[in-house]
């Protein structure tokens, strides 16, 4: 396979001054990039040709455009590739402005540099590569363009007005001349850097806002793309490691004697896995070839200490948040007197909501692939990594070996490879940092590889959330009052040590704040409940949770008040706002007004949280032989801009097959301490042919807030889905997963 096709990365972290200064880049005639501080918050900032030229000392560069005499264009992608379009949209960003189409560029992707930036600058999640760096990347292509149209008319003698850029060229209009980038290039680097580069005009774009080709899809679709799994280098060694399945268990032995008998295995090492402040103890087997290292696990004996945790069961732990769900709480959002309010209403509404544990199920198990080179007795500094790892970003991994391993970050070199699927697992790097202490203990490169069990067994899980919903109508059927309580574990108390359990947890309220619904009297309250269970980030976080009971418990006062459940939430909506304007297009697309057959039901649901905004109708259909089925998903994203209309179709498709799957088949239970889901027979995933036609329109009307795309599409299907069952079947869906064919 070509070096060109393979996305590798090389240092990372955080750098807050004003200018930027390149690394010695051999045959590279130009680099430009910009400060990524405060998450592409600074301007493009500085310009060099890595050709030896003289820089102030005070000035550091971030190169993301390389351009080499011979004319080749590196673009370096800073947003990891996880099958959401990255690797494709961030570089036509700045390939738009520079005038040079996506199949004449080379991209690269980087591994946490710290001259990339860092807080998360190179990470993907949150919806935030394009709606986080959509205009400072179209600066740095500009930039570069503005400094090679200077470059050549300076050549040529005539005025900057008379030229202008086209496909890798600067063209004199009056003449025709032409001068490629690469001819261009040792000239421009010692301009000045515009500091406020003219954009294109969107009607001038001849990539942005159309649907264009992904370079990483021939490249996976011919077997050719490199993931993490696929990473090999010359004398590296494989491990599986056995972990408890009961969270909270020390080790008190093992014994490895039947192991070290299979063919290939090496030997047994102790191993620790950090997930945020929780620390697992592990063995892991060290063979020749995957299949010893599994093999050699398996003859394992371990005996573990379970400290008390093998008594931990769903079941109780469900009591126990319904039994919380009696306390106040604390109040994340207050509008008005709620209390009052609903005690004096004359319509009274309660209802409560409960949604389940769930596993992130990405295609590709975790897997790392470390090399750690020691430096001498006397200067442990001088201690080495290299890591090659499917990963959601190379600051992330980068920073978290630092931390566990005690290594200079400078002295950390990860290269990203594609990831077989991201959803939020991929932002712990547990997997990264057990290669790498591996590593340092046998004296070779190690490849970790998790088995589907470990991945679906061992989290970290999204958290179960259980939603106590309060409201009030007045006589004429208008919502008076709304209050919202959470009850559920915090993903940020089981990872962080200093979480503070007497401040409001704004993810636990993520999403509940935002609605544009204009409620006099709105309460939200959440209650911490203590879990020893590691928990992170799902696929758009507690969105994907606490949308269902707000907008199911909408549609219940909906119909309490005795209207149409579109026509009650607009009526709420008196001002303009894009949440409106969604509903409206929903209103449309979906023929709403039109009256169903006997026998099926649409149900309606929106929600704008910090990733985005999208509304989706659903339509179901009574099932001949019992239940329900899917027949329908009308989705309207907002966007404010497209980057890839066909890449936002794709995402939303995703987004909605990952949220029926969620609502509709396997949580994740525990008994005796331990998960009970193991593989996907028992943690199943929705089948082809149970995936619904779908239709997706997106708002792009521009202004100043442009929004996500990989999230936005998943939390209003459970609530759409189970408004959809009431309306064809009267039944309330308050409990999820929920089996359609038995509704």
């Amino acid at each position: 396979m070509s070096t060109n096709s393979i996305p590798t990365g090389t240092k990372t972290d955080t750098s807050r001054r004003n200018f930027l200064k390149t690394a010695s880049l051999t045959g590279v005639a130009f680099a430009l990039g910009f400060s990524s501080t405060d998450s592409f918050a600074s301007p493009v900032l500085n310009l060099s040709s890595g050709l030896g030229l003289a820089l102030p000392e005070s000035v550091e560069l971030t190169p993301y455009i390389l351009i080499e005499k011979s004319g080749r264009i590196i673009i370096m992608n800073p947003r990891p590739e996880i099958g959401q379009g990255t690797y494709q949209s961030v570089p036509a960003l700045i390939a738009e402005e520079l005038e040079v189409s996506l199949d004449k560029v080379v991209i690269r992707q980087t591994g946490g540099e710290t001259k990339y930036g860092g807080m998360w600058s190179q990470a993907v999640g949150g919806s935030g590569s394009i709606r986080g760096g959509y205009t400072q990347m179209r600066k740095v292509g500009a930039s570069a363009r503005e400094m090679l149209i200077k470059a050549a008319s300076t050549q040529w003698s005539v005025p900057v007005e008379e030229c202008f850029a086209e496909n890798g060229t600067i063209v004199h209009k009056p003449t025709g001349r032409k001068l490629a980038y690469g001819l261009l290039a040792e000239t421009a680097a010692k301009l000045p850097v515009p500091k406020e580069p003219k954009l294109k005009d969107p009607k001038d774009f001849t990539m942005l806002g159309k649907s264009m080709p992904r370079p990483d899809v021939p490249m996976k679709v011919s077997g050719q793309a490199t993931f993490g799994i696929d990473a090999k280098v010359t004398g590296m060694v494989y491990a599986s490691i056995e972990r408890c399945p009961v969270f909270g268990s020390k080790l008190v032995s093992f014994d490895a004697a039947q192991s070290l008998k299979v063919k290939g295995v090496r030997k047994a090492v102790k191993i620790e896995r950090v997930v945020g402040k929780n620390h697992y103890d592990g063995v892991a087997i060290i063979a020749d070839n995957y299949w010893a290292a599994l093999q050699g696990r398996k003859a394992l004996k371990v005996t573990w200490d379970h400290q008390g945790h093998d008594t931990f069961n769903s079941v109780d732990f469900e009591k126990k948040l319904r039994e919380l769900a009696k306390t106040d709480g604390i109040i994340g959002h207050n509008v008005g007197d709620f209390d009052k309010t609903f005690a004096d209403a004359p319509n009274q509404l309660d209802a409560f909501y409960e949604t389940p544990i769930v596993s992130h199920s990405t295609m590709e198990p975790m897997n790392a692939l470390a090399h750690y080179k020691p430096g001498t007795a006397a200067d442990r500094q001088g201690d080495k990594v290299e890591i090659w790892v499917s990963s959601q970003g190379g600051d992330l991994v980068r920073d978290e070996v630092a931390k566990v391993l005690k290594v200079p970050a400078d002295n950390i070199t990860v290269h990203i490879l594609f990831n077989g699927g991201g959803f939020g697992r991929r932002l712990t790097q547990d997997f990264a940092t057990e290669a790498t202490l591996l590593s340092k203990a046998v004296g070779k490169p190690v490849k970790v590889v998790w088995t589907r069990e470990d991945d679906t067994q061992l989290g970290p899980f999204r958290p179960m959330t259980f939603s106590a919903m309060r409201g009030a109508l007045s006589a004429d059927g208008k919502i008076i009052a709304f209050q919202h309580k959470v009850i559920s574990p915090s993903i940020d108390a089981t990872m962080n040590e200093k979480y503070d359990k007497t401040k409001p947890d704004s993810t636990m309220l993520e999403g509940t704040n935002e609605q544009k619904y204009e409620i006099p009297n709105l309460n939200t309250r959440y209650v911490h409940a203590d879990i020893h269970i590691p928990l992170t980030y799902w696929r758009s976080v507690t969105s994907s949770t606490l949308a269902f009971s707000h907008e199911c418990f909408i549609d219940e006062m909906a119909h309490k008040a005795g209207q149409d459940p579109l026509a009650f939430r607009l009526a709420m909506m008196t001002k303009d706002s894009d949440a409106k304007r969604v509903l409206l297009k929903l209103k449309e697309v979906s023929s709403w007004d039109n009256p169903l057959p006997a026998g099926k039901g649409r149900g309606v649901a929106q929600w704008e949280f910090f990733a985005g905004l999208a509304g989706q109708v659903v339509e179901v259909s009574k099932d001949t032989n019992g239940g329900v089925k899917v027949d329908k998903v009308y989705c309207v994203i907002d966007l404010g801009t497209v980057v890839n209309p066909d890449t936002v179709k794709a995402q939303v498709e995703g987004a909605i097959a990952m949220a029926l799957t969620a609502a509709t088949k396997d949580g994740i239970t525990f008994e005796n301490g331990q998960a009970v889901q193991k593989n996907f027979d028992a943690n199943r995933m929705l089948r082809i042919n149970e995936m619904p036609k779908i239709e997706v329109h997106i708002l792009t009307e521009g202004g100043p807030v442009i929004k996500g795309v990989g999230e936005p599409g998943l939390p209003p299907l459970a609530p759409a889905l189970a408004n959809a069952v009431f309306a064809a079947t009267g039944k309330r869906i308050r409990r999820l997963p929920v089996d359609l064919e038995k509704v």
